[in-house]
Parts: C-alpha cells; structure tokens; sequence
C-alpha cells in the first residue's frame, strides 16, 4: 500500500506562482513514476506532468514552458512548480504515483485526495 499526500494549492492571482508538493510513503519496493493530473469543473482529470519509468519527463502542450516538475528521489516526493498562471489553470490538482510491491509483478497505481489551485483576480 501506499499513501499520498499533496499540499501547496491555494489562490493565486493570474502571472503569480504556486509550488505544489505531493509525498508518497508506504510499504511499497520502488517507484517507477510520479506526476500530475488535474481536474477542472465539469471536466475528465488530464495530464500536466509527468516522470516516467524511464526517467523521462512529459508535459500537457497547454503548461509547457510555466510548469516545472521535479522530484526528490530520497523523500519520495515530487514537486509542480507552476509560473505564470491562468485562469484555465484553475483545477484541482492530483498526483499520482505508480509503485513496485513485493511479491507483486504489476504495478499499482495511487491518487493523492487532491489540492485546489484556484487562479483569480
């Protein structure tokens, strides 16, 4: 099992930043990728960053060049730092982790209950 956990969000004027952290602990072997999904009113929940199991780092067309994802590999954690913000950007904000269980060939996958950035004059 694993738990995850985000925090950061909150309200943001349009052009101002927000750094979103999401930490993951648990019993798990490793961890083969960690991102960010968000979900807007009315909407499905998208992808906003993402690393993969190879390393590699993927991006919605729509934050690239403002978002920033980065993580910490000894604190299992990952972080979205988010620039230039818009009112589109306005969502709730979910990490995901994808993990390695003992005894377990598949992975499993875990969601964090989500933080509220909301981007507003």
């Amino acid at each position: 099992q694993a738990q995850v956990v985000e925090s950061g969000g909150g309200l943001v004027q349009p052009g101002g930043s927000l750094r979103l952290s999401c930490a993951a602990s648990g019993s798990f072997l490793s961890i083969n990728a960690m991102g960010w999904y968000r979900q807007a009113p009315g909407k499905q929940r998208d992808l906003v960053a993402t690393f993969t199991s190879g390393g590699s780092t993927n991006y919605a067309d729509s934050v690239k060049c403002r978002f920033s994802i980065s993580r910490d590999n000894a604190k299992n954690t990952v972080y979205l730092q988010m620039n230039s913000l818009k009112p589109t950007d306005t969502a709730v904000y979910y990490c995901n982790v994808v993990v390695k269980r003992l005894g377990r060939a598949e992975d499993f996958a875990y969601w964090g209950q989500g933080t509220q950035v909301t981007v507003s004059s």
